[in-house]
């Protein structure tokens, strides 16, 4: 749902910074680009931004600059800091792009878990103050140990003075809790007068972007700050431990949802959900599933142990057991599939269909009410309805160059152990006897055995094992 925007008249520019490598990943891929719940840090970010309406997007990248423009889709106007040398002048390397009357947000490409009710609040916070450029407003949080962090400095009345890095900090301002999250609301004109400003006479020999505070209160121009609502919005991540954190607060968070919504699930921390997940009434999920993409499931609809679900839609009352790989299928009203099953792309089950026991189906409909229970390949395949498939029976779909259909017409019923050589065409009420191989036509209501003669030796004599 989009949040409502700042109430005044001023294009809005976000800035996010994602130049930085992320060393303690241990990766050569670039930080922003490690996954929580399936999508790039970075994209998270910018998906959460993009909720504000009338936002243009500005991305900063450096380290990986090739790698992060090709994972991400969306238009995004790129900007290049060729050497980090800190905060302030990577924003500096946006700024130009950015309209003079706007607006700039600023956030960071592996902070992803930042909300949009959150940064409209913020952006609210420039607003506050006298003057069509506004003041400057600060996201800071309260920390118990703010070890690493910026500490937010104000006087005796409460007024922000300042934020000192922590390598900057003295003993007495390092005892104090208030920290700066790093993401801020200021105008551009501001900015444009306030970056050439900076100095990288710290520890860090780096330009701050926070040294801007002290600029701003010297100009006796408002400095404000709000709180996120929760503290997970604005952890930044760092290494592995810290995403692993992070993964399993926003996987909570969709159990939560799932819960509200009235589904049973068995052990909400055992659930993932990489995508969208849409549900009707009276759904139950086993621990250990797996949701990727968009997938829907409908009133009553089951999902058993361990199972893997993408881009998919199953119709109500639908069963799926133990263990099953469902990847771009779609399956009607009570179905049964698994334990064991595998529907690949193009796999479409009719009402009342299953799919057993280590069986694969690709880009095959499955009749109503039709039964593929046991051990059987079907792929490029039309089948009709109140089909029996027995064990072991496979469609010959490629000959090694193209494929090729399988038809099965109604009611008809394939032996256990059949090859079915595409392209071939099976008609309705058909019987298929077991152990065959079918290269050619079969009429309605005929009966096709294709198998070798039968050959009883007499006298047999195994082969003895050599000394």
């Amino acid at each position: 749902m989009s949040q409502p925007s700042p109430s005044f008249d001023l294009p809005l520019a976000i800035i996010t910074l994602a130049a930085g490598k992320g060393s303690r990943m241990r990766s050569d891929l670039p930080k922003v680009l490690h996954t929580l719940a399936g999508k790039p840090m970075l994209q998270h970010v910018l998906d959460s931004a993009s909720q504000l309406a009338g936002a243009r997007q500005y991305v900063v990248i450096g380290h990986g600059a090739e790698q992060v423009q090709a994972a991400i889709a969306q238009d995004v106007c790129w900007a290049i800091q060729q050497q980090q040398q800190g905060t302030g002048h990577a924003v500096a390397q946006a700024l130009p792009e950015v309209p003079d009357d706007a607006l700039v947000l600023v956030l960071y490409g592996d902070v992803p878990l930042i909300t949009p009710a959150t940064l409209s609040a913020l952006l609210q916070q420039t607003h506050a103050s006298k003057g069509q450029e506004g003041g400057l407003a600060l996201l800071t949080i309260e920390l118990v140990d703010a070890t690493g962090y910026g500490r937010i400095v104000r006087d005796e009345s409460g007024n922000i003075q300042a934020i000192v890095e922590h390598k900057d900090a003295t003993p007495e301002q390092r005892a104090i809790g208030e920290v700066n999250t790093g993401i801020l609301a200021v105008s551009a004109s501001h900015l444009r007068r306030w970056l050439p400003l900076l100095s990288a006479n710290n520890v860090q020999g780096e330009y701050y972007l926070t040294d801007i505070v002290a600029l701003a209160v010297a100009e006796g121009i408002a400095v404000r700050a709000i709180h996120p609502q929760h503290e997970h919005e604005v952890q930044g991540v760092n290494d592995r431990l810290q995403l692993a954190g992070l993964e399993r607060v926003f996987q909570r968070q969709q159990a939560d949802n799932l819960l509200r919504l009235g589904v049973a699930l068995a052990d909400p921390a055992r659930l993932d959900i990489r995508g969208s997940l849409t549900v009707g009434h009276d759904v139950a999920i086993d621990v250990g599933c797996i949701f990727e993409g968009d997938v829907i499931l409908g009133d009553g609809v089951t999902i058993g142990p361990y199972c893997v679900i993408r881009n998919s839609q199953l119709a109500a009352a639908t069963r799926v057991e133990a263990y099953c790989h469902i990847d771009e299928a779609a399956v009607a009203q009570a179905c049964v599939v698994g334990p064991y099953a595998r529907l690949r792309p193009g796999a479409d089950l009719a009402n009342g269909a299953r799919v057993g026991n280590f069986c694969e189906v690709k880009k095959a409909h499955i009749g109503a009410g039709s039964k593929v229970n046991h051990l059987s390949y079907i792929g490029d395949a039309e089948v009709g309805t109140n089909v029996n498939i027995g064990a072991g029976t496979i469609t010959c779909n490629y000959d090694g160059v193209n494929k090729a259909l399988t038809r099965i017409g109604d009611n008809a019923f394939i032996g256990s152990n059949s090859a079915l050589v595409a392209p071939v065409a099976i008609g309705a009420n058909v019987t298929i006897g077991a152990g065959s191989v079918i290269v050619s036509p079969v009429a309605d209501h005929q009966l096709a055995i294709a198998r070798g003669k039968q050959r009883n030796i007499d006298g047999w004599q195994r082969p003895v094992k050599k000394c």
